[in-house]
């Protein structure tokens, strides 16, 4: 999103190209979805209406060399029943994707998601729990917020609730 104000704010289509973060960017290879398991998942709000909990599986949060901040997010009811999905985070364009998603089965396996775009974390139909993450400590204004463990510790820290 900042970087989209800088751009807009810049004017003219040269200050664009300083800007882009699309400009040159290319996704690096992605890895497989980590196997699923709900120890240790590091819980986050997405929103205060929501009667599900949410939580990301700490081992699952990578870097890539692309920018990609890549995670595995479990949400639970009351009763037990789980969906979860292995998503990619780019603050540089706020946009998050949708690599796959987790099918209880038989067999219990990840389900990918072909044909995945980016899609933008603003608007009606924005992913909440991926914008609770940007926000929570995953993106430090359009970028990642330094290493894994660092966007861990400021989401444990509840950077979501701000």
């Amino acid at each position: 999103m900042l970087a989209a104000v800088l751009a807009a704010s810049a004017g003219g289509a040269s200050a664009q190209l300083l800007t882009d973060p699309n400009r040159d960017w290319r996704e690096a290879d992605v890895p497989p979805p980590p196997a699923l398991t709900l120890d240790g998942l590091v819980p986050f709000t997405p929103s205060v209406h929501s009667q599900l909990r949410f939580g990301v599986m700490p081992d699952s949060v990578t870097l890539g060399p692309d920018g990609v901040i890549r995670y595995v997010i479990v949400a639970q009811n009351d009763s037990g029943a789980l969906n979860a999905w292995y998503e990619g985070l780019r603050c540089a364009t706020a946009e998050v994707k949708t690599y796959a998603h987790w099918n209880p089965g038989p067999p219990a396996q990840w389900r990918p998601n072909t044909g995945a775009n980016w899609r933008s974390l603003g608007g009606e139909f924005a992913s909440r729990p991926a914008v609770a993450l940007a926000r929570g400590g995953f993106c430090d204004g359009a970028t990642p917020n330094g290493r894994p463990a660092d966007m861990l510790r400021a989401l444990r820290q509840g950077r979501t609730e701000r």
